[in-house]
């Protein structure tokens, strides 16, 4: 019997290893196109995304335009379509035993639509039941309940039959507003203490490794 009959999933750096290749290096060639002479280090953005959000770590600490942020926006999907992401080993185990034990299995990412069917279509060869991503207008992406709500509403599943698996804050401020408990996925964060350790202050569960993860879910 599955311990949660849906699993919502995070993307970038909780499936695919991605914020370190892709994410961060096309974000800082983009601040040294938009604001030459100002630079920024992957602790930078992490702590910024984190905290913040993309979008308003954009706004707020870099003075985007709205014309500047979809300008990233479209150049940023124009670069992931050449710039496939590897996955976490072991993720993939999760991901098919949630599906072959007939459970569901939900995206609710900042990643586009289109770049999480591929990698799931590269990486796994199965499409996950529902993908709530970026291409949502900013009101119903992450941390909004929106998603959540819409699972609950279209699958007919409680919020006792949700996990949400994530590695940002922003994902325990939806869960904890929907009522939803929230798993930390750390494995992607080891190298960051300091968030690791207000994550793990948070969320209901901690998994340092996708194997206890995998072993909390499926293990009697």
């Amino acid at each position: 019997m599955l311990k949660y009959r849906c699993l919502v999933l995070d993307h970038d750096d909780t499936v695919v290893q991605s914020e370190k290749t892709i994410g961060y290096p096309f974000f800082r060639d983009i601040i040294h196109r938009f604001r030459p002479g100002t630079d920024i280090t992957l602790e930078e953005y992490l702590t910024g995304c984190h905290e913040l959000g993309f979008a308003n770590m954009c706004r707020q600490t870099y003075q985007f335009t709205e014309d500047e942020l979809l300008e990233e926006f479209l150049g940023w999907k124009a670069y992931v379509r050449t710039h496939i992401p590897e996955v976490f080993p072991g993720i993939d185990r999760i991901i098919r035993r949630q599906k072959e034990e007939s459970g569901l299995l939900c995206v609710v990412s900042h990643s586009g639509e289109e770049n999480i069917s591929r990698d799931y279509h590269v990486h796994f060869g199965i499409q996950p039941d529902a993908i709530y991503g970026w291409d949502l207008p900013e009101e119903k992406r992450k941390p909004s309940t929106y998603a959540l709500e819409d699972i609950m509403e279209k699958f007919h599943v409680s919020q006792e039959d949700i996990l949400v698996v994530d590695d940002m804050k922003l994902a325990w401020d939806m869960a904890s507003n929907a009522g939803v408990k929230t798993a930390f996925a750390a494995w992607g964060k080891l190298d960051f203490p300091a968030l690791c350790s207000e994550m793990e202050s948070l969320c209901d569960y901690t998994f340092r490794t996708t194997q206890d993860l995998e072993a909390f879910l499926f293990n009697p």
